[in-house]
């Protein structure tokens, strides 16, 4: 993986945090809360697996066991 990639992947992950709380929000505001937060869950463990991938990679790339190419 390159750097590129990377910080891609981690705006990705931003992106789809954001988008969870989005979902969550404005699905609140016709339906009831335990609705809206099954509607968001998708968006959420999704983002919640690239940030645990892109740690995961970075504290690969720290102990220098895989590098993340430039």
């Amino acid at each position: 993986m390159n750097r590129n990639g990377f910080v891609k992947l981690s705006v990705l992950a931003f992106g789809l945090v954001l988008l969870s709380f989005l979902i969550l929000g404005f699905s609140r505001l016709v339906l009831p809360y335990r609705t809206a937060r099954v509607l968001a869950a998708p968006t959420t463990l999704l983002a919640f697996a690239l940030v645990c991938y892109l740690l995961a990679r970075a504290i690969l790339s720290k102990l220098h066991l895989v590098e993340i190419e430039e």
